[in-house]
């Protein structure tokens, strides 16, 4: 007896057509690139605020030294230490600032005013001294000590007196300048002696005229108080 086998199609699909993958794990699962956000900072312009205020604050500082001020000087800066810096400064009198500007920033402040002659020294490294008082042999004297003990090359680059520039080896004139009590000594006497001392003294130049008048009559004012 023979027994036939018989085979009949299934309805499922085969295996390998059903079975599908599905990702358990959560590294299995796809994600989006993390790209960085790209946002401006505002960090530049922050700066340069500040960086805008501060060189205006410099501009007003110079503006504000150079009132009552009778000269104006330019000291080589570069070359000089901190602790150089600070003496220099501990040993100036109370009438002189040391100020370090860039020289954009005093060209700046000195611009339409007397001082813009002092403009062959806006190069270099630059400290600047203002000198309150008309006894500029005196204001000088303490640096060229300075210089001398602390053996410091770096020396004065120019100055402005009167509107007038001297450069570096003109210093001798302002440092030889007579003081004050010499200067009213010197034209007190010339106004009390005869014709040829007034004519002397009317020669002389305008800022000594001005000064024996001053001293003059303040001489009056003494005598006559003490009447």
């Amino acid at each position: 007896m023979e027994i036939a086998l018989l085979s009949f199609p299934s309805s499922k699909p085969p295996l390998s057509q059903t079975l599908t993958l599905k990702p358990t794990a959560p590294f299995l699962r796809p994600s989006k690139p993390n790209l960085p956000s790209f946002r401006p900072s505002p960090l530049p312009s922050i700066r340069a605020a500040i960086s805008r205020t501060k060189k205006e604050e410099t501009v007003e500082t110079v503006k504000t030294e150079l009132e009552n001020c009778y000269l104006l000087a330019a000291v080589e800066y570069k070359g000089f230490t901190v602790k150089q810096f600070q003496d220099l400064r501990r040993s100036l009198p109370e009438t002189s600032k040391l100020l370090v500007a860039k020289n954009t920033l005093v060209l700046k402040a000195i611009e339409g005013t007397k001082w813009e002659a002092l403009k062959p020294c806006m190069k270099g490294m630059n400290a600047w001294l203002f000198v309150h008082t008309e006894e500029i042999p005196d204001a000088i004297k303490p640096y060229r000590t300075f210089q001398r003990e602390k053996k410091v090359e770096n020396d004065f680059t120019g100055a402005v007196f009167e509107g007038k520039f001297y450069g570096p080896g003109d210093f001798k004139q302002l440092e030889n300048m007579p003081t004050r009590a010499e200067v009213y000594a010197k034209l007190l006497g010339s106004l009390q002696s005869p014709a040829i001392g007034l004519v002397s003294t009317l020669q002389a130049p305008a800022r000594d005229v001005v000064m024996v008048l001053k001293a003059y009559v303040k001489k009056l004012e003494e005598e006559s108080g003490g009447n």
